[in-house]
């Protein structure tokens, strides 16, 4: 049984952010619902050139697992369909720019007259409140606004821009802010309305930095540097494009790298000068044989290859409705006590669902659901 069995979610949310939240714990048991229409589908169905595939893979890695209706939220009858939905659910997430949720008719309020407890999850750039919550945005803006861009590069380049990392940063958040909140309803009772920043979530990350700025320093950019690990960084390997990543702490760490390497100082051109001249997995093996915290930096076939994330589950073959196999990424967690977690189904397509969601759950017999696909409710 997944921790989160017998927890429904309501999910409005679209792009990446918010739906790699509601992707974690779908993961972890929970069903979640996931909310659009033909008119108005999530952006990320599209296929688009991304990954070296033409096909909608950043939505397929987010919404495995999931369910699928339509609801037209332009029309008042999908409103009303839409809380019905979220009368059934425990947790209703959503992640437009402040303000559009409740100028639909779903905000906080109006859901807790239809689920007293239920709790409310909004993801957005800034937060529901504050002189910037007007403000949308997209994974590099986060990164850039909440310092990660600025303190990312080469003291002599330009800030670095943050992406999916940034949004899936968010997600992982919000998941835990959602679980954190169900736990706060099982001791009292009570919803609450969860507001997570993406900004602040940013901001978090370079705590270090912007204690620092607030003591009057200055944090710079370090490259690949370490404040206490020398030497520290990504060096090259023979053959185009392969690099090995070395980390030094101690004196004899570094001791057992002179004498390795053979250099007289261990600058950074000193080590690239013996790693380049060797295959990145033999040198990594010496490096680790010496003690030295050492690893190629593998590309991202290899880590789609390796058997040791395959046998973790970490890496996981799900099948599509049209009976197609593909490779999907698993939850970063293992639980024990034959706790089964992790994706069990592919990217669902648009109302795939239907049948258990309007049928079986809200008893909604045929004709009833014909009359509002007519009146495109449903659509």
């Amino acid at each position: 049984m997944k921790p989160l069995s017998g927890i429904r979610i309501a999910d409005f949310t679209v792009h990446n952010a918010g739906p790699f939240c509601t992707n974690l714990l779908s993961q972890l048991g929970a069903e979640v619902v996931k909310i659009e229409s033909a008119m108005r589908p999530d952006a990320f169905r599209k296929p688009h050139p991304v990954y070296g595939r033409m096909g909608p893979a950043t939505f397929d890695q987010v919404s495995s697992t999931k369910l699928s209706v339509r609801v037209n939220l332009k029309k008042p009858e999908g409103i009303a369909l839409a809380k019905r939905i979220v009368g059934i659910a425990d947790v209703a997430a959503e992640s437009f720019r402040p303000g559009v949720i409740g100028r639909l008719g779903l905000g906080y309020e109006a859901l807790c007259a239809v689920k007293p407890d239920i709790i409310m999850l909004s993801v957005s750039s800034c937060g529901q409140e504050g002189p910037d919550s007007h403000f949308a945005g997209y994974a590099p803006l986060f990164g850039a606004w909440g310092a990660l861009s600025d303190l990312t590069g080469y003291p002599d380049g330009p800030p670095v821009e943050m992406r999916h990392v940034m949004d899936h940063t968010v997600g992982m958040n919000a998941a835990v802010a959602v679980m954190a909140a169900l736990m706060q309803r099982r001791a009292t009772g009570k919803g609450t309305h969860v507001d997570v920043a993406a900004r602040e979530v940013a901001s978090s990350l370079a705590g270090e930095a912007l204690l620092l700025a607030a003591a009057g320093g200055t944090p710079a950019r370090m490259g690949n540097a370490h404040e206490s690990l020398a030497p520290h960084g990504v060096f090259p390997a023979l053959g185009e494009d392969r690099w090995i990543a070395i980390a030094a702490r101690t004196d004899a760490e570094r001791d057992a790298l002179a004498k390795l390497t053979g250099a007289a100082t261990l600058c950074d051109d000193a080590i690239a000068a013996w790693t380049s001249t060797r295959e990145a997995n033999a040198a990594a093996a010496e490096l680790q044989e010496a003690g030295i915290a050492a690893h190629v930096s593998w590309t991202t076939p290899e880590i789609a290859a390796d058997p040791h994330l395959r046998e973790r589950n970490a890496i996981v073959a799900v099948r599509e409705p049209d009976g197609t196999a593909r490779a999907a990424v698993g939850v970063p967690m293992r639980l024990s006590k034959g706790a089964e977690i992790g994706i069990h189904s592919g990217t669902p397509k648009l109302g795939e669902h239907e049948d258990y969601i309007y049928g079986e759950l809200l008893g909604m017999d045929s004709a009833a659901r014909k009359a509002l696909e007519d009146a495109e409710v449903i659509y």
